[in-house]
């Protein structure tokens, strides 16, 4: 039953998860192009149902591609042990009711289990790409590697790619300022403008945002 030709979308879905876990150690915990370009806002009360099972998910807590990976790991290994563990009560008999049941039971478990794990792995991997104590980084210009950039009263994190002073290349957790205009997308340039706690404040480059924030900057000294 351990190999059983059962079994085998679970292996599927294991191994995959340990090679995108693999993928993002050698990218130094960034996102990649794989993330999918859904837009998580929620605009209308059609959307509301849909929005909410996305951030139950963890969709927008956490990187998309260290979410990914840690469900499809988690669906693999429970999928795998109900099986195995239902195939030893039911004498190895394939019942596909009973297939579809596990299969359903154990995504529902990995979902919620994948959130939970997910969103501490996220801040591991961004201390190994980051110094999070740093202010090092202020003033620099990024470019956004996450679908979009969210409100930092949102309780959700995007991600930008930042050259520090040093040519250095990291990628690190940010967010927009609850003042800021315009949410910036995928590819757009983002100005680093500071650092709260361990997550970056970002704004719009050639904005009125940017604009703002000179001006009030401008005042202070």
């Amino acid at each position: 039953m351990l190999f059983s030709s059962a079994n085998l979308p679970y292996w599927i879905f294991l191994i995959t998860g340990v090679l995108l876990f693999l993928f993002m150690i050698v990218l130094g915990g960034g996102e990649s192009e794989l993330d999918a370009d859904a837009d998580l806002d929620v605009e209308t009360d059609s959307d509301v149902s849909f929005g909410d099972f996305l951030g139950w998910a963890g969709i927008g807590k956490a990187p998309l591609l260290l979410l990914l990976a840690t469900d499809l790991s988690l669906w693999g290994l429970l999928g795998w042990m109900l099986n195995v563990g239902l195939g030893g009560i039911l004498r190895n008999k394939q019942i596909p009711f009973i297939s579809v049941m596990i299969l359903l039971i154990s995504l529902i478990i990995s979902l919620f289990l994948g959130r939970l794990i997910a969103e501490p792995i996220s801040k591991i991997f961004a201390e190994f790409s980051e110094d999070a104590s740093s202010d090092r980084l202020i003033g620099c210009i990024g470019t956004v590697s996450s679908v979009y950039i969210p409100r930092e009263n949102l309780s959700k994190i995007g991600q930008i790619d930042v050259l520090d002073a040093k040519g250095n290349f990291l990628t690190i957790n940010a967010v927009l300022p609850d003042w800021a205009t315009i949410a910036p997308q995928r590819g757009e340039k983002v100005i680093v403008i500071e650092l709260k706690q361990q997550i970056y404040l970002v704004i719009a480059k050639e904005t009125v945002d940017e604009e703002r924030w000179l001006d009030s900057s401008n005042r202070k000294n």
